[in-house]
């Protein structure tokens, strides 16, 4: 049981870092930094929004218009974190 917790706690750590990579690229995108012709960094746009928009896109849905500033990226970090800390300090002591 304690595997299945660790591995939980690492997937959720893998998502963390994808989350923020996706936002930093957006970022880039967004102040052409990078060139959005070239099919290397399409194909990573593309993998990092089909792998975070199924998650950002119900908070998106709720969160009001503030002007061009998507802060559903924070959000979605602190859940994370959340269930993280909820797994290390609740579950697993109950576990062990």
């Amino acid at each position: 049981m304690l595997a299945l917790i660790q591995t939980i706690v690492m997937a959720l750590d893998l998502y963390w870092w994808i989350i923020i990579a996706s936002a930093i690229f957006s970022w880039l995108y967004a102040f052409n930094v990078v060139n959005s012709r070239n099919q290397f960094v399409g194909s990573i746009g593309n993998m990092l929004y089909r792998l975070t928009e199924p998650a950002l896109r119900p908070i998106r849905r709720f969160m009001p218009d503030l002007g061009g500033i998507d802060i559903s990226p924070i959000i979605l970090l602190l859940v994370l974190f959340f269930i993280r800390q909820f797994i290390l300090t609740t579950v697993a002591p109950l576990v062990l």
